[in-house]
């Protein structure tokens, strides 16, 4: 069970969770997305934040809803791929920032992230 960031919108937070079902292939092109009621008791939230969430979703196009059979990730690979980019950098972003915050200068961070790496794969 996620444990929710009491200063971000609960259903922001799902809806970032699915998006990174999408961008990491657990939810693939085309897969029917669980239900509302389902994804709700999974995240113990109430339907409506569900329902919410799916509705950004599908005005954001990573989703579409197909009458009385449910909701389906999009197909659109360039699609998945702009979000996937779009996360990272938000990530690298945030990252940078808190790297500059504590002194580093950009070659100190590129350094660091070298060097996580190769920490990384021994």
């Amino acid at each position: 069970m996620k444990e929710f960031n009491n200063s971000i919108s609960i259903y922001v937070q799902i809806m970032d969770e699915v998006k990174r079902w999408i961008i990491s292939g657990k939810l693939k092109g085309g897969d029917k997305l669980p239900a509302v009621r389902e994804l709700a008791l999974d995240f113990k939230v109430n339907p409506n934040t569900v329902q919410r969430m799916y509705q950004e979703l599908e005005g954001e196009g990573i989703v579409y809803s197909q009458r009385g059979i449910g909701r389906f990730v999009t197909e659109d690979q360039g699609m998945i791929q702009g979000l996937k980019l779009s996360i990272s950098r938000s990530l690298i972003k945030t990252f940078v920032e808190e790297m500059q915050a504590l002194g580093f200068q950009a070659t100190e961070i590129a350094a660091e992230i070298m060097n996580y790496l190769q920490e990384d794969q021994n």
